[in-house]
């Protein structure tokens, strides 16, 4: 799994749609709120927003991507 880190100060509107049109299959939202709850917010780039959720469960989903991609 490939990961980049996006540091840079533009709006995160502007972050989900650049990563959309760069056909990045996952985003890892993390804000303030996350933080505090101990969340990730995930973005598929088809289905949208995922809602939040622990990293764990974030974790088993692209487990099960990744698993499901390598029986092919």
């Amino acid at each position: 799994i490939d990961v980049t880190v996006d540091h840079r100060s533009e709006k995160i509107g502007y972050k989900i749609r650049e990563a959309q049109k760069n056909k990045i299959p996952y985003m890892l939202v993390v804000g303030d709120r996350d933080i505090e709850n101990k969340t990730v917010s995930p973005r598929n780039r088809t289905e949208g927003d995922m809602g939040a959720m622990s990293f764990e469960a974030f974790e088993a989903i692209l487990k099960d991507v990744v698993d499901s991609k390598a029986k092919k």
